[in-house]
């Protein structure tokens, strides 16, 4: 019997990387990676070598915003299961590309799964839409139910409004078998500098390599955030489309450590070796215009369904973090900006 196949869309991405290295570990499925000709490789460390050796890993070019490169992406190798993680996931930049935001996230996501409904109907499919699709939360309302009204804060946040419901409409329209997520803060190794724990952890890591000032630049510190670690993000995907999958299911997963931005900043500064020197100064450059400052999620749907929970607590995901930047910087030097 053939093996099973999975398709990955945004394998080169922190999420889809792990994901990648968590199916070859623990399935013995084939990996197939969606990416884009110019997509770095940095985060296949882990699985280059079985790429290379044309093993159960190989990569595929494509772009959700080419329509034909999807559809034969998934002609050539119909798909068992899919993840589909590939975006513009980055909230402060889609205030600058809403257009691009939209075209890439929501008819992306379409582009993706009218692929499927021709080439593969038959698949299990995990639509990976954001806790950003919230938005703005009373706190009343907290900890967010997946019922809770969408009042999204940013282009990003609507691009994935419109990804969530996407995937809903496919499962209802078609009986494909789709499930949409949305995952909340989730962070570790090659986490994107974008990202607000993830430029704390580098700006740091200049700071002790000597190559730039002891000052962190910040945004909002006062948003409360929900934090898990990529590693059980992973592995709550895995169990997604393989534990009584259910076509039209969405879930809110996320982890179980709430704290505000400005105590992740706190925690990551209490790691370094310079703790005492360093200062902290808001750049507005970094501020949203608008800001879903209360992201606290209620599990309770995916865990009786899946009887996932996250494992890896906290301090070692921050830990982690801290220590990939310190490598990367060690290796790569001043080729960073302090963004």
């Amino acid at each position: 019997m053939a093996a099973k196949r999975a398709l990955i869309t945004g394998i080169t991405g922190m999420v889809g990387s792990h994901l990648a290295e968590y199916l070859l570990k623990h399935t013995d499925w084939d990996v197939i990676g969606l990416l884009r000709w110019r997509s770095p490789l940095d985060h296949l460390g882990g699985i280059i070598n079985e790429i290379n050796a044309g093993g159960r890993a190989r990569l595929v070019y494509g772009d959700l915003r080419d329509t034909l490169s999807i559809q034969r992406c998934v002609e050539a190798a119909p798909p068992d299961y899919v993840f589909h993680l590939a975006a513009q996931s980055f909230p402060r930049t889609s205030f600058d590309a809403p257009l691009d935001t939209m075209d890439t996230n929501i008819l992306g996501t379409v582009r993706v799964l009218d692929a499927l409904r021709t080439f593969s109907p038959g698949a299990i499919i995990h639509v990976c839409a954001s806790s950003e699709v919230f938005g703005r939360v009373p706190r009343e309302y907290l900890p967010i139910a997946e019922e809770c009204s969408f009042h999204p804060a940013s282009p990003y946040a609507i691009s994935k409004v419109g990804t969530d419901l996407v995937g809903r409409f496919y499962a209802e329209a078609y009986g494909m078998t789709v499930m949409t997520t949305r995952m909340f803060t989730h962070t570790g190794p090659r986490r994107g500098d974008v990202f607000a724990e993830s430029t704390f952890a580098k700006q740091i890591a200049m700071i002790e390599h000597g190559l730039v000032p002891p000052i962190v630049k910040v945004g909002n510190l006062q948003s409360l955030r929900t934090v898990a670690d990529v590693r059980d993000a992973v592995r709550a995907y895995y169990l997604l489309v393989t534990m009584k999958p259910t076509a039209g299911a969405y879930y809110n997963i996320g982890g179980t450590h709430s704290c505000t931005v400005g105590q992740i900043l706190d925690h990551l500064i209490s790691l370094s070796p310079r703790r005492a020197e360093i200062k902290i100064e808001i750049d507005p450059d970094r501020l949203r215009p608008i800001d879903a400052d209360l992201q606290v999620p209620n599990t309770s749907k995916f865990y009786e369904h899946t009887g996932w929970k996250p494992e890896i607590p906290f301090e070692k995901t921050m830990l982690d973090l801290l220590e990939y930047w310190r490598q990367r910087i060690s290796v790569e030097g001043n080729r960073f900006l302090t963004r």
